[in-house]
């Protein structure tokens, strides 16, 4: 572990911390509350693969693929034992692929719609279905998938999977669907661009054109990127490109759905009567909660109209009213719309924390910011989930992003515990998985593939050929997981964190001297739990002093005339003593992080 621990100087009392070998998680012997929403993302795709051949643009046959059974008791039992209470099942729903399940009375995709050779779990091509990929027997995988939720279940884990709203395959076509189930576009009049009655929009007297792209086009056994692929008239593409030919770098491979808006005339609005899309969204969210799932993360809603989760989301949770709507979104300025009118749960705070937290780790930033972002999203805080990595960001431990994982460890404890907000990690973040390798489609970007089939080498440490044990790991992986286990069963666990109020103190002992702006500090607290976060983004030593202020003092209800001491709950290693002026001095390692308890 580089540089995390410390020795602390305080008022007559030297603490020295040094890296410890093995430690025995802290005893969670603070009153619990309710709890905080812990989400783990993984795609089992990738997630239960055992091969390490990862060949560019292999087959899964070469590569291997994961399958729902092994995402076993003991796999579950390991996310469980972090402290997650939510696992996000990324890929779930049956999505464009290059291989071959035909024998099995699914259609084969055509290469020029498809990118990579396994395909985007975001090109969905039949919403009542699930990825043949992912079953032992693929005449069984609904059941398959069905046995996969109840594990979860039995592990007191909760199932997330993913809901995409905005597009499409280009080439829909349920084999699945229940009796009576009219298949999206099925009923569309293609002679007109919009229509309030159609399912997609359209191009009239254009024929569609796929982009070139030569990195696939050559790769044999899957097909040619000839080219070929008949579409006409051109439906529009998925990012709201209203052109037959899209670029490579345009969801090409997706359909655009009309939920009753004519983009191209104003954005006038169709809600009354309800549009044909929303009964059909309806029925398919309808047919994953009758399927046991306990929440959907929606993708991309902002390209949706927010009318339509107002609609849809209080039809829902009369099914299951526990069930949970997390929305991918990017547009602060409608956060409080998506929450009040949309009626969603949790939104993605990633150009918000995210954004600013990486900045800080590269040295782009200041701490001051942080309690920015708290204040813009006062009285929804609690409704802003927080993570650093995802299927779509770079892994903290590439090259691309930190490097080295243990430089995220300061912002990894300000998104866990700043505010009552869920907090979420991808699966291979607590192993330190830098992402390495040109995989395919995505080529080498720091980021683990959606599109291909390949094996991630950090998981696999731990999987350990599905024993789930990590005894291949390294001691300083060994480290970063149990910091991640600390970290997340304290978010999860603490009554200051999942309920308290936060006060910053960055800003204060900033403007006092007391420390740069690479370090960042606050509090939460409820009832007798007081908590203080410490934390410095700086490469080097930083010698700081850490004041609570008056106005905090009298919040966090201490005694003017108590004798105080902070303990870390983190490492459980450093203790300090406060001054009169509740004030502490102490040295700060290159991006060591603390959350001292105060009593």
């Amino acid at each position: 572990m580089r540089n995390v621990l410390l020795c602390l100087l305080t008022a007559g009392l030297l603490t020295c911390c040094t890296k410890p070998k093995e430690r025995i998680p802290p005893s969670m012997s603070m009153e619990t509350s309710s709890g905080k929403m812990i989400v783990y993302q993984m795609m089992p795709r990738l997630f239960g693969n055992k091969n390490t051949t990862n060949k560019r643009f292999g087959s899964k046959e070469e590569n291997g693929v994961g399958k729902f059974n092994d995402i076993n008791a003991a796999a579950l039992g390991g996310i469980k034992g972090m402290g997650v209470t939510h696992v996000w099942y990324t890929g779930i729903i049956e999505h464009t692929s290059l291989t071959d399940y035909t024998a099995y009375g699914i259609l084969l995709d055509d290469p020029d719609i498809v990118k990579g050779i396994a395909g985007s779990p975001y090109a969905i091509k039949d919403y009542y279905d699930v990825d043949p990929d992912l079953a032992v027997d693929v005449l069984n995988r609904m059941a398959e998938f069905e046995q996969l939720v109840e594990r979860t279940h039995d592990q007191g884990l909760k199932v997330i999977i993913d809901f995409v709203p905005n597009h499409v395959a280009r080439a829909y076509k349920s084999d699945a669907k229940p009796p009576g189930v009219i298949d999206l576009g099925a009923k569309d009049d293609t002679s007109v661009s919009f229509s309030p009655n159609n399912n997609f929009y359209y191009l009239p007297g254009q024929s569609f054109t796929p982009p070139s792209d030569l990195r696939t086009a050559s790769v044999e056994g899957f097909g040619k990127k000839d080219g070929n692929f008949e579409e006409t008239p051109a439906k529009v593409t998925g990012n709201d490109q209203f052109t037959a030919s899209p670029k490579l770098t345009d969801w090409y491979e997706t359909v655009k759905l009309n939920y009753g808006v004519d983009i191209q005339n104003g954005r006038k609005t169709y809600f009354d009567p309800v549009p044909d899309t929303w009964m059909k969204m309806k029925d398919i969210l309808l047919f994953w909660t009758d399927k046991k799932v306990d929440g959907f993360r929606c993708d991309m809603v902002e390209m949706v109209p927010v009318e339509f989760w107002s609609w849809v989301i209080p039809q829902i949770k009369v099914v299951n009213p526990d069930i949970v709507f997390v929305a991918e979104v990017y547009n602060p300025s409608e956060y409080r719309n998506y929450i009040d009118n949309g009626k969603f749960n949790y939104l993605y705070d990633k150009v918000q924390l995210y954004d600013s937290l990486r900045l800080l780790i590269s040295g782009q930033r200041s701490t001051t910011g942080i309690d920015q972002i708290q204040q813009s999203n006062s009285g929804i805080n609690g409704n802003m989930l927080h993570f650093l990595e995802n299927h779509d960001e770079q892994r903290i431990a590439s090259n691309f992003f930190a490097g080295d994982p243990w430089k995220a460890a300061p912002a990894m404890v300000i998104s866990a515990t700043i505010d009552r907000g869920p907090v979420m990690i991808y699966f291979g973040q607590e192993f330190g998985e830098p992402g390495l390798g040109n995989e395919g489609f995505q080529e080498d970007d720091g980021r683990t593939t959606i599109y291909d089939y390949w094996g991630v080498p950090q998981h696999q440490k731990w999987m350990n050929n599905g024993k789930f044990n990590g005894e291949l790991l390294s001691l300083e992986e060994k480290q970063l997981h149990q910091f991640y286990t600390d970290l997340l069963n304290l978010a999860a666990s603490s009554p200051a964190i999942v309920q308290g109020d936060y006060i910053d103190l960055t800003e204060y002992n900033i403007n006092a001297g007391n420390f740069s702006e690479k370090i960042h500090a606050f509090l939460r607290y409820s009832g007798e739990e007081r908590l203080l976060m410490v934390t410095n983004f700086s490469q080097v030593n930083q010698d700081i002093k850490v004041q609570i202020p008056k106005e905090a003092v009298s919040a966090l209800s201490l005694d003017p005339n108590g004798i105080y001491i902070a303990r870390d709950l983190l490492w459980r290693e450093v203790e300090v003593g406060l001054s009169k002026d509740f004030m502490f001095e102490m040295k700060c390692k290159p991006y060591s992080s603390f959350i001292f308890k105060i009593k």
